[in-house]
């Protein structure tokens, strides 16, 4: 798909989430949520909420994996209107790096500049453990795509968008203010679906990640070229190949985001009502 198509294609959504929402509501919005593998609960948590699935709104890819959502849902939390996506595409699914990416565009399209990813990731470096919540300081793209490749269009940003600082440090700053104990560190983004081999954590040791997962990287580029206010937020589902004993399994990670649910309540929670 070209990028004039794309470029079409968050209009579209944007607009229809304009009509469906009301502009005073879409106006209002301040943080945009993405909700991560077995995180999709803490959409509950949003007051007022109104729900759209994603099936219903124009050019929206819909998750098709299991702990994923498939729901906008904007509300407040603790006062603060945001825009929660309760789940995500990935490439492993087929779909192509600017379908990955749509959602989060069109929620700039409608005017939102402050955004927290989360995901479900390996920890890698000797100090996490499983249930440990870390913030992204960088990342590592090794999933081979990027959602800027291909005709430039000014709409999503310059053409060679600076990188040196996607994973915003004053929001990490607020995000340590909260009362939750937080790791930081560097996040490898990898294509799945499979886990990574031994060897495979040990080149990603020496490239310098603390932590590996199938999502985010492509997310945090896009949003950094439009110019948004980005935090990523880990949570550590398992032991990465070679560190634990355990074979890995997407039921474990899903089990990991049902317990540190009340955790990551009370986390995202402060910070909406600190950016409030």
């Amino acid at each position: 798909m070209s990028q004039a198509d794309e470029r079409d294609l968050v209009g579209a959504a944007a607009a229809f989430l304009q009509q469906r929402l009301g502009a005073d509501v879409v106006a209002g919005l301040r943080v945009g949520l993405v909700l991560g593998s077995g995180l999709k609960a803490f959409a509950a948590e949003i007051q007022a909420p109104q729900t759209v699935p994603f099936t219903e709104i124009p050019g929206f890819p819909v998750p098709r994996v299991e702990g994923h959502g498939g729901a906008l849902v904007v509300g407040r939390v603790a006062g603060t209107p945001v825009a929660c996506l309760t789940g995500r595409v990935h490439l492993y699914e087929g779909w192509q790096p600017s379908e990955v990416v749509r959602a989060v565009r069109t929620l700039g399209a409608l005017g939102l500049r402050t955004f927290l990813l989360t995901n479900a990731a390996g920890g890698i470096a000797d100090e996490l453990s499983a249930g440990d919540l870390m913030l992204l300081v960088d990342h590592l793209n090794l999933t081979g795509a990027s959602p800027l490749v291909g005709p430039h269009r000014p709409e999503f940003g310059p053409r060679f968008p600076d990188q040196s600082k996607v994973y915003s440090p004053r929001l990490r700053r607020l995000l340590q203010q909260c009362g939750v104990a937080l790791r930081q560190g560097v996040y490898a983004g990898l294509l799945g679906p499979s886990y990574e081999t031994p060897a495979e954590v040990r080149m990603l040791q020496r490239l310098g990640a603390d932590a590996v997962g199938m999502s985010t990287v492509h997310e945090a580029m896009a949003l950094n070229a439009l110019g948004a206010e980005v935090a990523g937020l880990s949570l550590i589902t398992n032991l990465a190949a070679g560190i634990g004993d355990a074979p890995l399994s997407h039921d474990e990670v899903v089990a990991a985001g049902t317990a540190a649910a009340a955790t990551l309540t009370h986390l995202v929670t402060e910070f909406c009502r600190r950016l409030g």
